[in-house]
């Protein structure tokens, strides 16, 4: 291999970059592995794949480099953008120190008039995933005036080949919807302008050759790490390779440069699958799996008293609720909103973040020790980046809050559920908010922190200017503070639901909810997407009551139990109101989530493809045992209902194939297969990879639970 053209390979993925200079490096490839290259074979490759050679079009057009600029004769989105004393700069890099091993490149590039450099890393990942980061570095002496930046955005090159663009939508408790086009023309972009990614974020741009798939197909994708204000692009001009990648979305004026200033671009990660979406979601948990503060621990089955109580804490009804908890088989008990000063509704009070005394007149101490007397995990409900005005900490410091003041004083509707947002940027509020988390953390004891986070941020002003970029670097370095202080403490983050369950946030919390919604229809779906990210072990899936709070939907307990193994298992019922029967069944399903777990949680995702649309199946597929989940949201096409193949399983096992009654009987029309009848069989596994299954013909929202072991 020449010192020209790098090779990195791993996991299964190949990326070829062309560091020849002068200018920045390209991407010639990157996809499916390709094997040892020699020199001869290198050579070849370049003169394959190069773009053109004089006098076709502009003589001495380069290929894409890794920011292609409009200097380079790129006519799509600029890789980056910047600014100095108003006018556009036209950076030209010259390629400087490379240094490079197995699965990583890294290089520095310097634009001599500006004063500016850039520092470029790509490298492969477990599980394949390609992270590409930037740095920018303001490296001009102290006459150099500061430099905005616009943005620096990632992108990686994908074949023309691909005819399809999938990225995502949404809204409050449907959170996830996949949205399918042609691939478009020109440069697009999807922005998300809420401080945080929201309900509606696009989670990723992917590029496929045809309609998406879960078990084949090539699919590249690209997701911006990054937990507030992002762009997802996609490039497909008509004389270039298409582009997909992303970045941050900053405001005008929001980041400058100084001389000596750096900016550190959010990572963005790229993941290649030549197995449809299965084999993209296999590329990102692996990545996360890999990574050392995986929680390695079995996740515990949760009670979550939001949708039991609300804001109605009545102490000895809250210790009855947290005794029935234990004896069904809870095993992290969580107090949500409702506990600190004032708290009576969602009107005040946030940023006050001390035990109401009125409500708990001995503290919160009594509960604590008692749910850890009952074995159980203690957790407890924040909403630390937001504030009320009507509080203590808004009427003390008014200029904490993350809102331009004269804003404020002239229209004080810009607040959403009646809060406003805390400048975590500024030190004072900071300390505040950490010294009282931390305070309580010690004192209780707490295990679990669920950190909620329940409006956009809407025209931020931080120290004059937009305060967006800041707020969220203060909120990754809270998080970073609280876990180093204490770090046995878990912590979730919740935003309205899924507004904030990107792998930037994941970096620094241990599990996401995925939605308020616990609706169990809508949550089949809800689950299934979110796990195109994150394996099931960081998203919690609950089960609420039987007619859904968010929707108004009544299901039965066996639907809604099976749905919540799809995830992180736990309650958001008040099971005090349970009857006799209710409560076995839930003791029943709560050993089950601990059996199935080591399967569920460490096994490889798979989603069987099947005609009928009603049909919503999630495997989970380990080395000697696997569970699936099978379900229906509609009623089926066909009075006899098509075979079930399972996919991803040993062909040289045989497996005990068991229908789990514990959960209930899922009810279906007169096709009942005698292997469903009777609940258990033994077959190869090759037979039930190929062959299948013959389904039992469901009615709408029912579901059961197949559990194989092998031998």
């Amino acid at each position: 291999m020449t010192d020209e053209l790098v090779h990195l390979e791993s996991g299964g993925v190949a990326v070829l970059i062309d560091a020849s200079g002068p200018g920045l490096p390209s991407v010639l490839h990157w996809g499916a592995a390709l094997g040892k290259l020699g020199e001869e074979a290198a050579a070849g490759l370049r003169a394959a794949v190069s773009r053109q050679t004089a006098p076709r079009t502009l003589d001495a057009a380069w290929n894409l480099s890794l920011s292609p600029l409009e200097g380079d004769g790129w006519s799509g989105r600029p890789g980056l953008q910047l600014r100095r004393d108003g006018v556009l700069l036209r950076p030209r890099w010259k390629l400087g120190e490379v240094r490079t091993s197995a699965t990583g490149f890294a290089c520095t590039a310097r634009d001599e008039a500006s004063g500016l450099e850039l520092d470029l890393v790509i490298s492969i990942e477990a599980g394949g995933v390609v992270a590409v980061d930037h740095r920018l570095r303001h490296a001009g002496g102290e006459g150099r005036l500061p430099v905005e930046v616009e943005w620096v955005e990632a992108t990686l090159p994908v074949p023309k080949s691909t005819d399809r663009l999938l990225t995502f939508d949404g809204r409050w408790s449907r959170e996830k919807r996949p949205v399918t086009t042609a691939m478009p023309a020109g440069s697009i972009v999807r922005q998300s302008r809420r401080g945080r990614p929201g309900h509606d974020a696009p989670m990723l741009f992917a590029a496929l050759e045809g309609e998406p798939r879960w078990r084949t197909g090539r699919v590249w994708a690209a997701h911006v790490a990054w937990s507030s204000d992002a762009t997802y692009r996609l490039d497909h001009v008509t004389d270039s390779a298409i582009l997909v990648g992303g970045g941050e979305v900053l405001r005008p004026g929001e980041l400058v440069l100084a001389p000596g200033d750096e900016y550190a671009a959010p990572r963005v990660l790229f993941a290649y699958s030549d197995a449809g979406l299965d084999g993209v979601a296999a590329a990102f948990h692996d990545l996360l799996r890999a990574r050392p503060g995986h929680p390695s621990s079995p996740r515990p089955f949760v009670l979550n008293t939001w949708e039991a109580v609300y804001f109605d804490h009545d102490p000895a009804r809250v210790l009855a609720l947290a005794e029935r908890a234990a004896s069904v088989g809870v095993e992290r008990f969580v107090l949500d909103d409702g506990w600190f000063l004032g708290r009576r509704d969602d009107t005040t009070s946030l940023g006050d973040w001390i035990v109401d005394r009125s409500v708990w007149p001995d503290g919160l101490r009594p509960l604590a020790d008692r749910v850890h007397e009952l074995g159980m995990q203690f957790g407890l409900w924040f909403e630390p980046e937001m504030v009320s005005l009507d509080s203590e900490v808004a009427r003390a410091h008014p200029e904490w809050l993350l809102h331009d003041p004269a804003h404020l004083r002239h229209d004080p509707g810009l607040s959403w559920r009646d809060q406003y947002v805390l400048d975590l940027a500024d030190p004072g509020a900071y300390a505040h908010v950490l010294g009282q988390i931390s305070g309580l953390v010690d004192d209780l004891g707490i295990d679990f922190i669920k950190w909620d986070h329940n409006r956009d941020l809407v025209d931020t002003v931080h120290d004059g200017r937009p305060g967006v970029h800041a707020q969220m670097i203060a909120v990754y370095r809270l998080l970073d503070e609280l876990r180093a202080r204490h770090p046995r403490l878990e912590i979730e983050s919740c935003s309205s639901g899924g507004a904030r369950t990107d792998l930037g946030m994941l970096a620094h919390t241990d599990r996401v909810w995925a939605s308020d919604s616990n609706d169990a229809v809508e949550r089949q779906d809800i689950q299934r997407w979110t796990g195109l990210l994150l394996p099931p072990e960081l998203v919690g899936a609950h089960v609420g009551p039987p007619t859904s709070h968010s929707s108004g939907r009544t299901l039965g307990l066996t639907y809604r139990m099976a749905t919540s193994l799809l995830g992180s298992a736990g309650l958001e019922w008040n099971i005090l109101d349970c009857d006799a029967d209710e409560l076995e069944a839930i003791t029943r399903f709560t050993a089950l989530y601990r059996e199935l777990r080591p399967v569920t949680h460490r096994g490889r995702v798979v989603h069987p493809d099947l005609r009928d649309p009603a049909w919503r199946v999630t495997g989970f597929v380990a080395d000697d045992a696997a569970v699936f989940v099978v379900a229906t949201v509609a009623s089926l096409e066909d009075a006899r209902a098509e075979r079930l193949r399972l996919p991803g399983l040993d062909p040289s096992r045989v497996y005990r194939v068991r229908v789990r009654r514990e959960l209930g009987r899922a009810a279906h029309g007169g096709n009942t297969p005698e292997w469903y009848r009777t609940g258990d069989l033994d077959l190869p596994g090759a037979v039930l990879t190929e062959v299948g299954l013959q389904l039992p013909t469901l009615w709408p929202e029912q579901a059961f639970v197949l559990h194989l072991e092998g031998r």
